[in-house]
């Protein structure tokens, strides 16, 4: 097998020529989207989707970073926040209306333990998948092999080294369930703050109930 076929397989695998090359298409189109004006949202989007042609409908705030862009899958109406890394040596699989503060990091490479072996070049990938409506805070790091279920918030600053469940509250390093997103929620705005009545009545008017916490 070629090392890009070992790559994909999750193997063993060494960064060689065709590797490299691999990369610097991507880079070569980062280039383009970081050199833009964050203001010009047209055009950075645009920009975004040579990047991340798996996606179907991104806003991203650059800079963005990326090894490949083509290992990633987005789905519908995803927002990246200033600084956002997706080192997608594995697949990297994002659902429907998620939102990533600022400096989301999500590592899918890895190297072995020994240093002996590690001193050998060879390295792995392992994928993390996040689930539908996923809010993850600033500067939160997700390791290989995550899973993060449907409806869960991770807080800012979070190590997420453990699959985190569907509709949780999950923080910490490492990241830990904290509690469940309940009825109780619906209206939260900041710890016990409401939203206002005049933005309630826009909500419960105009959202589709099947987005809200059955």
């Amino acid at each position: 097998m070629t090392n890009g076929e070992r790559r994909d397989l999750g193997l063993a695998y060494f960064g060689d020529a065709d590797v490299f090359a691999e990369m610097a298409e991507c880079k070569k189109k980062l280039k383009i989207l970081n050199s833009l004006d964050a203001w010009d949202y047209e055009q950075v989007n645009a920009a975004a989707k040579e990047v991340l042609p798996n996606s179907e409908e991104l806003f991203i705030i650059p800079p963005f970073y990326c090894e490949y862009g083509t290992h990633i899958r987005i789905g519908k109406n995803f927002f990246a926040n200033y600084g956002c890394v997706l080192i997608d040596v594995a697949p990297i699989t994002i659902g429907d209306d998620c939102l990533f503060g600022p400096n989301v990091s999500i590592y899918t490479a890895g190297h072995p333990v020994h240093p002996k072996t590690r001193a050998s070049g060879y390295e792995y990938g392992k994928s993390v998948s996040i689930g539908d409506r996923v809010w993850i805070g600033g500067s939160v790091v997700i390791v290989p092999g995550v899973h993060i279920g449907n409806d869960t918030v991770i807080g800012a600053g979070s190590v997420v080294t453990k699959d985190i469940p569907d509709g949780v509250i999950a923080a910490g390093n490492p990241c830990r369930v904290i509690r469940k997103i309940t009825e109780a929620d619906r209206r939260k705005l900041f710890k016990d703050e409401e939203i206002d009545e005049e933005v309630w009545q826009k909500i419960t008017a105009e959202a589709d109930e099947d987005l809200f916490w059955q």
